[in-house]
């Protein structure tokens, strides 16, 4: 099994459990995986499983043009926030790094342009969400996001290309009151995505 953080369980203490969600080897091994509490020792599919009943109603997307080394952090927030999918716009390949390991348990679709990318949001019935400090984009601080919808985020530095930008249905800010000029993809996409959660997100399961 491949490593996922440093923090873990030994090997299962006693009689192992019959349930066929718990994993032979992580149970004999112990489970150094980067999860929470709750599925110490499930098997990969049956996290996956778990999680693909509870996801909810937003989806994340970001433009990979230059191998933005964001993409890792966002789909970390992606997974910690429970979105329904990751969408990467552009280059297939991207630093997975950042993510640690989380995509294993989060759905992540390529598009290779913004033109694919919106014909299947537009397909979903999707509202396109741009986030970017852009003249014109209304503060998301005063707005209510859509249920169902697609959080576009940009690359570090230029933000949502000129394309992105007149796919979008709606642009939405992020406050700010210091010296830079721009917050990160990562950081921003973790507060749209809190930003959906404080409106619509009902309490976590308990993790034990």
């Amino acid at each position: 099994m491949e490593p996922e953080g440093e923090i873990g369980v030994g090997p299962w203490p006693g009689p192992w459990p019959s349930d066929p969600k718990y994993d032979p080897q992580l149970l004999a091994e112990g489970d150094r995986r980067n999860v929470v509490d709750r599925y110490r020792y499930w098997r990969h599919e049956a996290v996956v499983a778990d999680l693909d009943e509870r996801r909810h109603g937003f989806h994340v997307a970001i433009e990979n043009w230059q191998h933005d080394f964001n993409i890792g952090t966002v789909v970390r927030n992606a997974n910690a926030f429970l979105a329904a999918e990751v969408h990467v716009v552009g280059n297939r390949r991207w630093n997975r790094r950042g993510a640690m390991v989380t995509d294993r348990y989060q759905h992540v679709r390529h598009h290779p342009t913004i033109e694919d990318f919106v014909a299947w949001a537009h397909g979903a019935d999707l509202p396109v969400i741009g986030i970017d400090n852009l003249p014109g984009s209304r503060p998301l601080e005063t707005v209510t996001l859509p249920r169902r919808c697609v959080l576009l985020f940009g690359q570090e530095g230029p933000g949502l290309s000129e394309t992105a930008r007149g796919a979008c249905d709606q642009l939405f800010s992020i406050a700010q009151y210091g010296s830079t000029r721009s917050i990160n993809a990562g950081v921003a996409s973790g507060i749209a995505m809190h930003a959906w959660i404080r409106t619509y997100g009902e309490p976590p399961p308990e993790q034990v």
